[in-house]
């Protein structure tokens, strides 16, 4: 049975059906009864069981976080986990938080993590829709170039990255990009992702980065 949601003063009807598409959602209902934060859980368990990326005893640092959708599954998989958001998230175990904006913050990282590396670098950022696809895109991108350098610096040679983007102008050159220092890098829609929404996740294996400069 459907949850029907009424029309409330002061609410729009856009926001109203908007609503009701949430509570009815499938991903939505079965983060309750799983224990998730978020339906966002679902799309990292799809990567996964598609690209077989978590393992036990990784080192994983999840880009915006909150509110710790992404670090509950990769957690779950007995993985150490630094969470990374300019909101707070409340406690996960297995998972340490740092409260900062990733745009000015790869140096807060830097002093916090030294010389440290990481099996993985997660993204699932995205900016506060303006309802402007061009601009959405545009904004979306620029905390792709933010995950990108973080994921330069941390990860491991044969490291993984994982990032959300909206598709447009700049997606191409960006996977373009991804493509010089990461052996695969493959597009992935999860089926827990709306049909209607633009957004896809870039999955990039095998970093090559580290060797690349070296050379």
């Amino acid at each position: 049975m459907k949850t029907r949601v009424k029309t409330a003063k002061g609410r729009k009807l856009s926001s109203t059906r908007w609503l009701h598409r949430h509570l009815n959602d499938k991903y939505v209902q079965k983060t309750n009864k799983d224990g998730y934060r978020s339906r966002s859980a679902y799309k990292l368990i799809e990567i996964d069981n598609k690209f077989k990326l978590l393992q036990r005893g990784q080192k994983i640092i999840d880009l915006g976080a909150y509110p710790g959708g992404w670090s509950q599954v990769a957690s779950k998989k007995g993985a150490s986990v630094v969470a990374i958001d300019i909101k707070p998230i409340n406690a996960i175990n297995g998972v340490e938080h740092i409260q900062c904006d990733i745009i000015n913050g790869l140096e807060i990282l830097k002093e916090r993590f030294q010389d440290q590396k990481f099996d993985i670098i997660l993204s699932d950022m995205a900016p506060e829709s303006c309802g402007v696809k061009s601009l959405d895109h545009i904004r979306i991108m620029l905390l792709c170039e933010a995950a990108l350098d973080t994921a330069k610096h941390f990860l491991n040679d044969g490291g993984k990255f994982v990032v959300k983007i909206f598709q447009g102008e700049s997606d191409k050159d960006f996977c373009n990009e991804l493509k010089k220092i990461f052996k695969t890098v493959k597009y992935f829609k999860p089926k827990s992702s709306r049909s209607e929404s633009t957004e896809m996740y870039l999955v990039s294996l095998d970093f090559i980065g580290s060797r690349s400069s070296a050379e």
